[in-house]
């Protein structure tokens, strides 16, 4: 249970864990990330990664936070830096959703539209992003996607809330992977209690992941590796899903009708763990992550 605070930033975090009546002899749960403060996963990993720049003099009163994002860390971002008084610059693509954009600017932040080209074009969002930062005073980039603060903020807070919602118990973690940083703390911690928890990464289909390097456009949001990054530590990984649009859209409306209202990436896990039912057992426990709410995407009519 959440206690009173003080600060909005200290409810970030504690999100609770849901039974899912999925037909099933195991026991399925979600792990609600949408009820974070700023709507996402996300929060805990920009939170961490900002006040440790705080800690260490990378950023200081009256600064800049300057990020690449495809949404939710944005979001995140835009929140945090509203509470802490700094100005707050987004990079992003047109694959954002509205209600995303228009989010990260009701914080009062700014949003800097690139066009959707590989990370090195000197026109993509994350070049961008580095451009701005090396001439913004007193500015700090997170840089979620090559900072490996990511995954630490995850082991440090997403891995242990797991293990001690479970009570110890949980056999089986599916999460959507991007930047990897979720996939690869909280499974690094989980693994490091119990080397038999079974760490299941689902990424898209047409990923540079999953195509090894030959990726293709997707519609999924929240979900894609979509180049090589250290935020990604495959030895914690058992396997790999990958999922197309059409299957993890798909799932969407199913999950509504059972009371979730998911986003983009949450409906790949929930597609790959509906369809790995036939493989649990009696005394399984399996978590399921739903990062974000099927209320970012609304004006995309996928519901």
């Amino acid at each position: 249970m959440r206690k009173k605070t003080n600060n909005l930033l200290d409810a970030i975090g504690n999100t609770p864990l849901v039974r899912v009546p999925f037909n099933t002899p195991a026991k399925i749960f979600a792990k609600l990330e949408y009820l974070n403060p700023a709507g996402s996963i996300k929060d805990r990993s920009a939170l961490f990664m900002i006040e440790e720049a705080e800690k260490k003099g990378l950023l200081k009163s009256g600064g800049t936070i300057i990020e690449s994002s495809s949404g939710n860390q944005g979001v995140a971002c835009a929140m945090i830096g509203a509470m802490k008084g700094y100005k707050v610059i987004i990079t992003a693509s047109p694959a954002m959703s509205e209600e995303k954009i228009k989010t990260i600017k009701a914080y009062g932040a700014k949003v800097i539209m690139c066009p959707a080209v590989p990370i090195h074009d000197p026109k993509s969002r994350h070049s961008v992003a580095e451009k701005l930062l090396e001439k913004t005073r007193n500015s700090f980039m997170p840089n979620q996607y090559f900072n490996l603060s990511n995954p630490k903020a995850h082991y440090n807070s997403l891995g242990p809330e797991i293990w001690r919602q479970t009570k110890g118990k949980i056999t089986h973690f599916f999460a959507a992977a991007g930047t990897g940083g979720t996939i690869s703390g909280a499974g690094k911690f989980l693994k490091e209690k119990n080397p038999k928890i079974k760490i299941m990464a689902v990424d898209i289909d047409t990923s540079f992941h999953s195509t090894n390097g030959h990726p293709k456009p997707y519609k999924m949001e929240g979900i894609g590796i979509d180049f090589e990054t250290p935020c990604l530590n495959e030895s914690v990984i058992d396997r790999f899903f990958p999922v197309s649009d059409k299957h993890g859209l798909g799932m969407l409306k199913t999950m509504a009708k059972k009371g979730f209202l998911i986003g983009t990436g949450s409906g790949a896990v929930s597609y790959v763990v509906q369809n790995y039912l036939n493989k649990l057992k009696k005394g399984d426990v399996v978590v399921m992550l739903f990062g974000d709410s099927g209320r970012a995407y609304l004006s995309k009519n996928y519901y």
